[in-house]
């Protein structure tokens, strides 16, 4: 094909977002991935007994998670929201099928990180089949996660400790980069500092209760948006995708939205 400037193209059509969501247990990432749009789950793990939602049987193997994928590329269906819930708990279903198809006993068999490198494939055969559902099918993909405190080497500061994914550091860092958003779900935690006596005061914290969904990165975890969102805005079951549906234009509005 020849390249030229009469080549070029403007796209100006919103695409439906790829979301990573991740908190701690309990925190609402299921509750919230169940309010977008048509949503159908794709199970790692057997967590759904809170909400009520189409879902595949249990992926036990990396190719029950793409059968799910080509089943919702192929057939035609109603849903506009597929969620993969967990991706911790697909790692392991990523790793199995590493190791299947290079004849290792474990994902560390190899030495030196190698069989890490090469789970890379696999991860991206998942994400490109996620990435295929949002560009010619309109689908909008929710990936849930669960946090976990990691070191931070941060080559400008000290290091620090800071809720990331819980994912292999490689997978991780692939999962963030083909990630239009990524939310980080916490309770809205203040300090404050307790006299316990012989001139000594302790930090405690103390919790309002309010879960908070983070967009924007900080010191203290992993968070990231291309759509314009504030730091943070306050989640409420049944009200979570109202709030964020007003920064993805190419989803559907809930009705409050589009009267207001």
């Amino acid at each position: 094909m020849a390249i030229s400037l009469n080549s070029l193209i403007r796209s100006d059509t919103p695409r439906p977002p790829i979301i990573t969501e991740h908190g701690g247990p309990g925190i609402g990432k299921t509750t919230l991935a169940a309010e977008f749009p048509s949503p159908v789950f794709i199970q790692t793990e057997d967590g759904l007994d809170s909400v009520t939602v189409d879902a595949f049987p249990l992926a036990k193997s990396f190719s029950d998670v793409m059968e799910a994928l080509g089943a919702l590329y192929t057939e035609d269906h109603q849903f506009k929201t597929v969620v993969i819930d967990s991706l911790d708990w697909l790692e392991p279903l990523v790793w199995a099928e590493t190791c299947r198809r290079h004849q290792w006993a474990s994902i560390e068999a190899p030495g030196y990180g190698k069989g890490y490198i090469e789970a890379q494939s696999v991860w991206r055969e998942y994400l490109d089949g996620v990435t295929a559902l949002r560009d010619d099918k309109g689908m909008c993909i929710v990936q849930i996660a669960h946090s976990e405190i990691k070191r931070f080497e941060n080559p400008e500061t000290e290091p620090y400790d800071r809720f990331e994914i819980k994912l292999q550091k490689r997978s991780a860092a692939l999962i963030a980069e083909y990630s239009d958003v990524i939310l980080f779900m916490n309770r809205q935690v203040s300090t404050t500092q307790s006299d316990v006596g012989f001139n000594k005061k302790v930090a405690r914290a103390i919790s309002t209760g309010q879960v908070l969904i983070y967009s924007q990165e900080r010191p203290a975890f992993i968070a990231k948006n291309r759509h314009g969102m504030p730091d943070a805005i306050p989640f409420s079951k049944g009200q979570g995708y109202a709030a964020l549906a007003p920064y993805f234009p190419a989803l559907p509005q809930p009705a409050s939205t589009q009267a207001a």
